[in-house]
């Protein structure tokens, strides 16, 4: 007993000089609310002239209630830490885990909010890690509802599809490059310079080079951002701009000949600002991506003794924007958004007698709307309540149901449920409701 208290003095002794030079802070928040989804899809036939299935009239519809997480603000547990080292130079750490607090299902398994060692001087701060991409900062701080729950804007919803479908992902996150983005390279600008923030940020692929195969190593998994913006007295804006190398590919055949490539870059531009006047905040942002996907096969004609590189480019691009509002009543706040995001399909138009005949080379273009208000009652500094409720409708969904078929929220099985284009089921409407408790730790 007395070899245990003497361990335990001196763990203590230990912790308190420790203390001494640099400070540790473990935080959190739980989240937890319950929550309604609906999804209504529409049947439709490339061929007008086939009959609809019989369950096809007044088309489907998926629902789901659940106990969720994360309505108001996202539930996760975290542990930060600075020590100064003198002369202006400060080491900090920064470990933040996601959990899911409704079920308990996921726990401090890994980091995969944020887990960053950095540097910081006078000169600004260089830090290393898993991190927020640059250019998702814009969508989520210029977004009264800060991308969490049915309110979280169309913007957010549809990169954060096209990252899952298109982008690198992880075993962290399929949305990485979008959202977050792991084995970054950050650097901040220092704070004082009136009003003038920044960052730039590169992320290494980690992809292995071998020298005895061309273009080895590929670069998926490469995100290269920056973000600029001001912020003085009641005005904040920033612009920020990143690129995602989703796929980039080299096929060889038996002899070391190149015969087939893909390169895939998903390319961000947005613009976000935001104004304080007291008795209203008002939020706006414009947003440009582009899924530029260029593809090559070889190939030979007759005649042709040589064979030759056939490569084609695509490029689709999703152009959105977000209006939004939050006014203060009492205790409580009063948040509202309106966001729309337009599909522009880059795939040349089919030439071919079918398509002519059943229109498919007309219209391939999809246009989403949604229209989201809430109301936040803060029993606390670190409680309060929230109910929210958003509602989206999408005009030619059968286009691009994998993007552009937005959801308010909803678990994987209630995400994929419905809006299946294999089955000719093409997404319409839906909406979403949170009422849930925040407490902040």
């Amino acid at each position: 007993m007395k070899h245990h208290s003497l361990a335990a003095l001196a763990l203590l002794a230990t912790a308190g000089t420790a203390s001494a030079q640099s400070s540790v802070t473990v935080f959190g928040i739980v989240d937890v609310g319950i929550s309604r989804y609906t999804s209504k899809s529409t049947y439709h036939s490339p061929n007008p002239f086939a009959l609809p299935p019989a369950n096809a009239a007044g088309g489907a519809k998926t629902s789901q209630t659940a106990m969720s997480n994360s309505g108001y603000a996202g539930s996760r547990v975290g542990f930060r830490g600075t020590e100064d080292l003198g002369g202006g130079l400060a080491a900090s750490f920064w470990l933040e885990s996601g959990i899911t607090n409704d079920d308990g299902a996921k726990g401090i398994t890994n980091f995969n909010r944020r887990s960053t060692m950095s540097l910081s001087g006078p000169w600004g701060e260089l830090r290393l890690g898993r991190d927020y991409a640059a250019t998702f900062w814009n969508d989520t701080i210029f977004d009264p509802f800060g991308t969490n729950g049915v309110g979280t804007n169309l913007i957010a919803n549809i990169n954060s599809r096209i990252a899952a479908i298109a982008g690198p992902g992880s075993v962290v996150a399929s949305t990485d490059n979008y959202i977050r983005t792991g084995n970054s390279i950050s650097y901040f600008l220092p704070p004082n310079l009136g009003g003038v923030y920044g960052q730039v940020q590169y992320t290494l692929h980690e992809n292995t080079k071998r020298s005895d195969q061309i273009g080895t190593p590929s670069a998926k998994g490469r995100y290269v951002g920056g973000r600029v913006g001001y912020a003085s007295g009641p005005l904040d804006m920033a612009i920020a701009y990143g690129q995602s190398t989703a796929a980039d590919s080299t096929t060889l055949n038996a002899l070391g000949i190149a015969t087939a490539t893909q390169e895939r870059k998903i390319n961000s531009l947005n613009l976000g600002a935001s104004y304080n006047f007291g008795p209203a905040k008002l939020f706006a942002e414009v947003s440009r991506v582009q899924d530029k996907n260029e593809t090559g096969a070889l190939q030979s004609l007759p005649g042709l003794a040589v064979p030759f590189m056939n490569s084609t480019t695509r490029k689709d691009k999703y152009n959105g924007y977000l209006l939004g509002v939050t006014v203060p009543v009492g205790p409580g706040l009063i948040r509202a958004s309106y966001a729309s995001v337009k599909y522009r399909n880059g795939a040349p138009a089919p030439t071919d007698l079918n398509s002519l005949l059943w229109g498919l080379n007309g219209n391939r273009d999809t246009t989403a709307n949604q229209i989201s208000l809430g109301y936040v009652h803060n029993l606390s500094k670190r409680t309060a309540l929230y109910a929210s409720v958003s509602r989206i409708r999408i005009k030619d969904g059968w286009n691009n149901p994998g993007v552009m078929g937005a959801i308010t929220g909803g678990s994987a099985s209630y995400l994929s449920g419905g809006t299946a284009q294999a089955a000719g089921w093409a997404p319409r409407s839906s909406m979403g409701y949170d009422f849930g408790i925040r407490h902040a730790f």
